[in-house]
């Protein structure tokens, strides 16, 4: 798969279009997620905190999307009750498999 092809793979899973499990195979053992609010470094310490707080009616809305190399970019509407945001999340790609997840976000939308 593409960087592109992988990342729409992890944003469906992670909204729940598609089992939470299916995003495991896209993403390297180590991987590096940054975030506003967490970080992790092992794929498995990052689903662990996915199938213990699932984002609940979760949506979105692709605003931009775009490959450059190994990296890939997701620009879109995120929206669940009471909450709406533009976010950004960009996916650098080593062996076929995300190696590193870097989330932007405004954090006042979910105050």
């Amino acid at each position: 798969m593409s960087p592109l092809e992988l990342a729409h793979r992890y944003i469906k899973s992670f909204v729940g279009e598609l089992p939470l499990e299916s995003m495991a195979p896209v993403l390297a053992d180590d991987l590096r997620f940054v975030g506003p609010w967490f970080e992790f470094d092992s794929a498995q310490a990052y689903l662990e905190s996915l199938r213990a707080d699932p984002p609940q009616a979760a949506r979105y809305e692709i605003l931009n999307a775009f490959e450059d190399g190994n990296s890939a970019c997701l620009i879109y509407r995120f929206s669940k009750p009471g909450v709406q945001a533009p976010v950004a999340q960009t996916f650098e790609v080593r062996d076929g498999k995300i190696g590193r997840i870097r989330l932007i976000f405004d954090t006042k939308a979910f105050a």
